[in-house]
């Protein structure tokens, strides 16, 4: 399959469409009333919905049949999240339930270098696992380490860096997946490395200092500690499905993935049949499935905006979309941007991929670490001891300019 190609389009219009003033009221809501963030994302949903009713209808056509004509477009990228989200909860439990973390300190240093170590693991590892499986495994393991007690800086780091780790890899992120389906190489995306490494050392050590000033990691593990091997062999077997249906779907069945939420359906089922060898901890679904709700109203509200004509693809276009998607959800950007075509993709797949870590509901790897830490659902704690995630955007962008430049 051919990469997307330019297809021409006009600037956007200077007049603000009502949409988007109901989703900006939605988002100010979100950010002023954090314990009430499932509500008013629902309220405001509800608000665009009946305006788009009444007023100028949908993409899809008016009245009710162009609101069921556009969900029925929707319904595989709502449907994905919601598996993942709750699919990857299960298992993030699984694997603290498993004990691994405890033993950890054994290896890593106890000093600020050792939250710098974890950090660079969730990064990592984020580049062939989804970014949420990242987000909550880090969390899971930092849960341990700290023994509960984890600065909401370093909670923002733990998802810069599954975002960061997931952005140059097609395997490691949604948006990158969608790049890949589009006929987008994956050698197209790989130079998103290098500014998610530069922002990696930007915010990475700092964050990791907070931690260990916070709460330092625990030094040894504790005596006569075990880990059960059943638990650990359930998340690799969920694990090894995601990552097999990924690259199944995505390279022998094309677009496929755009009609049945096969990655989504995967990991739901593989986790459900890891309850053959352990009971999963099923405490943990009613948060995951209140965070999704969270996400997909957003996602949905998203959707739902004017947004059918992006600037002209540039640098300077790039990093906005990079900046918007903090609060503006990166899968329907991504969308518009191939069809749009004219990118860099690998500098667009940095920009919406790490962008969304400057809030903790600009990335659905948030959202699901916010339901392990629901103290995290402040934008003004996130922005306040997070800074330097927004730092480090900056900073990586500017790397990527400097080296590369930019390469449509």
């Amino acid at each position: 399959m051919r990469p997307p190609s330019r297809v021409p389009t006009a600037h956007m219009t200077s007049v603000v469409a009502p949409e988007f003033l109901l989703f900006a009221l939605t988002l100010l809501g979100v950010a002023v009333f954090h314990r009430r963030t499932l509500p008013i994302a629902l309220l405001g949903l509800a608000a665009i919905v009946i305006y788009k009713l009444l007023g100028p209808g949908f993409a899809a056509g008016p009245g009710i049949g162009g609101l069921a004509a556009h969900f029925a477009h929707e319904w595989v990228t709502l449907a994905n999240l919601l598996c993942l989200l709750l699919g990857f909860a299960i298992i993030a439990r699984y694997f603290e339930d498993s004990r691994v973390p405890l033993l950890l300190p054994k290896y890593l240093p106890d000093d600020w270098t050792g939250a710098l170590a974890l950090l660079g693991t969730v990064f990592v590892v984020s580049a062939f696992l989804d970014n949420i499986a990242a987000a909550l495994i880090g969390g899971a393991i930092a849960h341990t380490v700290f023994r509960g007690k984890v600065h909401i800086g370093y909670l923002a780091a733990i998802v810069a860096a599954s975002n960061g780790g997931g952005s140059g890899s097609v395997i490691g992120d949604t948006t990158t997946t969608m790049m890949w389906i589009s006929g987008v190489p994956p050698s197209d995306v790989v130079h998103a490395y290098v500014g998610a490494c530069v922002a990696f050392a930007v915010f990475a050590i700092p964050a990791s200092r907070a931690q260990h000033r916070h709460a330092p990691i625990m030094k040894d593990p504790p005596p006569d500690t075990h880990v059960d091997l059943a638990r650990i062999a359930v998340v690799a077997w969920v694990l090894a499905s995601a990552v097999t249906t990924n690259v199944i779907v995505s390279t022998r069945f094309g677009n496929l993935g755009e009609s049945v939420p096969a990655l989504g359906a995967a990991v739901l089922v593989a986790s459900a049949l890891g309850a053959l060898l352990r009971q999963p901890d099923w405490r943990v679904v009613p948060g995951a499935l209140k965070g999704a709700a969270f996400l997909l109203a957003l996602v949905s509200c998203a959707s739902l905006m004017p947004v059918e004509q992006l600037p002209t693809a540039s640098a300077t276009s790039a990093f906005a979309l990079g900046a918007v998607s903090s609060v503006f959800d990166n899968i329907p950007l991504t969308a518009l941007a191939l069809r749009q075509g004219g990118y860099d993709w690998g500098v667009l797949a940095y920009a919406v991929g790490f962008g969304g870590s400057m809030i903790w509901f600009g990335s659905s790897a948030g959202v699901a670490l916010s339901s392990q830490y629901p103290e995290a659902r402040s934008v003004r704690l996130w922005l306040r001891h997070g800074w330097f995630v927004a730092v480090a955007y900056a900073a990586g962008y500017a790397a990527l300019m400097t080296t590369l430049g930019w390469r449509p």
